[in-house]
């Protein structure tokens, strides 16, 4: 795919160098460890047995001592969320919409734009404009594991499940309600056909019986046994929610509302900032922080530089450039005619907060259900008056049991002054969460009642529900429960309980529309009772409502409330000053000549400190194929999005880039330990790739790599030795090697067109040994002689 790797064949695979086994010393026919590595170089294989691509969750552990609020809310001087990307997903994982998106602008607004998150690079004004239309229009739908058990068979009648009783209506936790039609026609949807002791198939559902994993487009190699020591990480969440708190919010600003013919209400937050201290006042560097919100859940959040943005005024005075002129640059779609200044109150800034945190949530409430041997539906798990010795050992694995009367932390909905749901529950703490788990044994049981709405009206209203196997239960299936809240299972299959042998199987049933989230569940692994276990499957569970609240259902919900948070600003927040008759950064003129724009400095905006976007495809090792995908580089860190999916596929600190070979129109990041990832420009882009190495240049430490060819002295030595990393350990002095310009400390990332990274120390030793021209490509050392390596 690259033109670095001299590709000339249509599938787009590295080639093994010409005459290659012509090229081996002493013998016409490959070792099996060089077969391997001729395989990888022409793309059959991109697997070596023990070996798979890295987990780039496993390589950033630095940071997780720190909890997440507290870096988002003390980080003050921190100027982009890029960082913490390390081992979060993209806040939009999942979106999708119904309309082409070759009919949509492309995610990215002006290249100059640098974004502070993923999710803001995710923005897109085209949906914002759908959605709006999409909203108005939405029906009530049956949702959640009700979607399941009314799933009529096409031609036929209901699914089995558990059809006794009325469907329920029950409160959503926030408060709202929904009156959703159970009677409905539902789309033909017959699940995805994965099933295993724990779970079954299930119509409007999506398994996770373990081997899913993560998707991986690099070529790497790491051992797939790790998963016992990750350090579990919660994804679907917000990074930029903080915003507008940490670099606006008590400071001065301008906030701008409006209602716009096709996006409806919008909220515009603005902020000029100098940012340096520039001797002469004519250098000074200037950067616009822009906060631009519509009825949709995603942010556009970031800066740009005064240079980069073309107006009629100077740049870098005191005065600043009219802000028309800045916010027509970064969104063109938008009429700012409808905009009005905000008043001065500080009602104002604190609605602001509310919204921007709106989706922010540290308190989650999960139901537990009790399933004995020989049972499935739901009246029998509710009907279990009393947990047995195995389900008692996983809640004191799982949290603390409190005393309800009193209780002064998350109670969620439970009754901490009479005991009228129960005297005690399950409580616990991970990470930056409360968790309160409405435990069925634990909430009031009434007997001779086979639906117990006593324990359903709380369990029936949680989003993520636990349920627990003893052995000899049967496999779980949503089709057996009726609530239109539980949108995502979790199924844990206890073995050989109350012994020292004690172990537990983990499987996830989610609602269609529910993104997939982690940690992934391991194939074939049980987990023994540990610590480990424990975080596990906290994070899973906190992961699961946070991912819930993509859904359509509950995505829906909270874009109404966003949708009138902004329409009270628009109409009862806003002065009579537009944008034009604005004194703060506007530039008055009194010539009646229409000025032109002066052009941007050229490259500006590669100085910015966000992350700075461009579209490119990216070849996927995992799938074998190529994706289109927008690449953010900011100052500490570089990420991958597909633009299909909207998932970040891949993401690394700049810290850890090492090197690059770029080509007229690609290029191939390598970082860590050599691994890469591989990018071309789309046609008629080649200044692309000219500016992401000047970006790389500034950002990384790294450098472009260099091709040599090795000869041999008369005794078949190259002169030089390698270690398992690639690195030249020590090289002749004088000698062939030596000539060519190869020192110790320089990286080999590429042997006879075969990634190093690919390779085991065998193999490579092997490459090196039985060709009679050796033809590698390296990274140079830094300038003291120390190797690049990650930090």
């Amino acid at each position: 795919m690259l033109r670095g790797y001299q590709i000339d064949n249509l599938d787009h695979r590295s080639a093994p160098p010409a005459g290659f086994p012509e090229l081996l010393r002493y013998d016409t026919t490959l070792s099996p460890s060089l077969q391997t590595a001729a395989q990888i170089a022409r793309g059959e294989i991109v697997r070596i047995s023990g070996y798979d691509y890295v987990d780039s969750s496993l390589l950033y552990s630095r940071e997780r001592e720190k909890s997440f609020m507290c870096r988002l809310k003390s980080e003050s001087s921190e100027t982009s969320l890029f960082r913490k990307l390390r081992t979060i997903k993209s806040e939009n994982d999942g979106l999708r919409l119904s309309t082409e998106q070759d009919e949509r602008r492309p995610l990215s607004f002006q290249k100059c734009f640098a974004h502070y998150d993923v999710q803001s690079v995710l923005f897109n004004i085209s949906e914002a404009v759908a959605n709006r239309v999409s909203l108005s229009q939405r029906k009530n739908t049956t949702t959640g594991a009700s979607a399941a058990s009314q799933y009529q068979v096409p031609g036929g009648g209901q699914v089995g499940g558990n059809t006794t009783g009325p469907v329920s209506m029950f409160e959503f936790p926030l408060g709202s309600r929904e009156d959703l039609n159970p009677k409905e026609n539902l789309d033909a949807d017959e699940g995805d056909g994965k099933s295993n002791g724990l779970v079954l198939n299930c119509p409007h559902f999506r398994n996770e019986i373990g081997g899913e994993g993560e998707r991986k487009i690099s070529l790497s190699r790491a051992n797939n046994a790790t998963y016992s020591v990750k350090r579990y990480i919660i994804e679907h969440i917000d990074l930029g929610a903080y915003y507008y708190h940490k670099y606006f919010y008590g400071r001065e600003h301008q906030n701008y509302f409006g209602v716009d013919e096709s996006l409806g209400p919008v909220a515009i937050s603005v902020r000029r900032e100098k940012l340096d201290d520039g001797k002469d006042k004519e250098a000074s560097q200037y950067n616009y922080r822009i906060t631009f919100r519509t009825s949709q859940l995603t942010t556009l959040r970031g800066a740009i530089l005064e240079d980069a943005v073309p107006s009629t005024a100077r740049h870098g005075t005191a005065r600043g450039l009219p802000l028309k002129e800045v916010l027509e640059y970064v969104v063109p779609e938008l009429n700012i005619q409808c905009l009005r200044l905000a008043i001065s109150s500080p009602r104002v800034p604190e609605q602001l907060l509310k919204l921007d945190e709106q989706g922010l949530s540290f308190q989650h409430k999960v139901g537990v259900l009790y399933c004995k041997a020989g049972q499935s539906t739901e009246e029998e798990m509710y009907n279990n008056e009393n947990a047995g010795p195995p389900l008692d050992e996983f809640l004191d694995l799982l949290g603390q049991r409190v005393r309800l009367k009193g209780f002064t932390k998350y109670r969620a909905q439970l009754d901490n002054k009479t005991d009228s749901t129960g005297s005690h529950s399950l409580y616990t703490t991970y990470k930056d969460y409360e968790l309160m788990f409405h435990v069925s044994t634990l909430l009031p049981y009434t007997p001779n009642n086979r639906q117990q709405l006593l324990r359903k009206r709380h369990i029936g209203n949680d989003i993520v529900t636990i349920v627990f196997q003893e052995p000899g239960a049967l496999p779980f299936t949503p089709k057996n429960i009726r609530s239109h809240f539980q949108h995502v299972f979790v199924i844990v299959k206890v073995h050989n309980p109350c012994t020292e042998n004690v172990c537990y199987s983990v499987a996830v049933s989610r609602s269609k529309d529910v993104p997939p989230f982690g940690p992934p569940v391991p194939k074939g692994v049980t987990f023994p009772k540990s610590a480990v276990f424990r975080d596990f499957l906290l994070a899973k569970v906190i992961n699961g409502e946070n991912a819930a609240h993509k859904s359509e259902k509950f995505r829906a919900m909270a874009t109404r409330t966003r949708q009138e948070y902004l329409k009270d600003l628009a109409e009862n927040c806003v002065s009579t000053t537009t944008v034009d008759s604005a004194v703060k950064f506007s530039f008055i003129t009194l010539g009646a000549k229409k000025k032109e724009r002066v052009k941007p400095r050229k490259d500006a905006h590669l100085h910015s400190v966000g992350a700075v976007t461009w579209s490119m495809v990216a070849r996927d090792f995992g799938q074998s194929a190529d994706v289109e995908c927008l690449l953010g580089i900011s100052n500490e860190f570089i990420v991958l999005i597909e633009v299909e999916s909207k998932n970040v596929i891949f993401n690394c600190s700049c810290r850890d880039v090492i090197g690059w070979s770029s080509s007229v129109m690609s290029i191939k990041i390598f970082y860590e330990r050599g691994e890469c990832v591989m990018l071309s420009a789309h046609d008629n882009c080649g200044e692309d790739i000219r500016e992401i190495v000047q970006r790389l240049e500034m950002v990384t430490r790294g450098c472009e790599t260099i091709e040599m060819t090795l000869r041999r002295n008369g005794l078949g030595q190259l002169g030089f030795h390698v270690n398992f990393e690639g690195i030249v350990a020590d090289v002749e002095p004088f000698g062939y090697a030596w000539k060519a310009g190869l020192r110790q400390g320089s990286r080999l990332v590429e042997i006879c067109k075969v990634a190093v990274a690919t390779l085991t120390h065998e193999q490579m030793i092997d490459l090196l040994r039985t060709s009679i021209s050796v033809k590698v490509v390296i990274i140079q050392p830094y300038e003291d002689g120390a190797p690049r390596r990650y930090q």
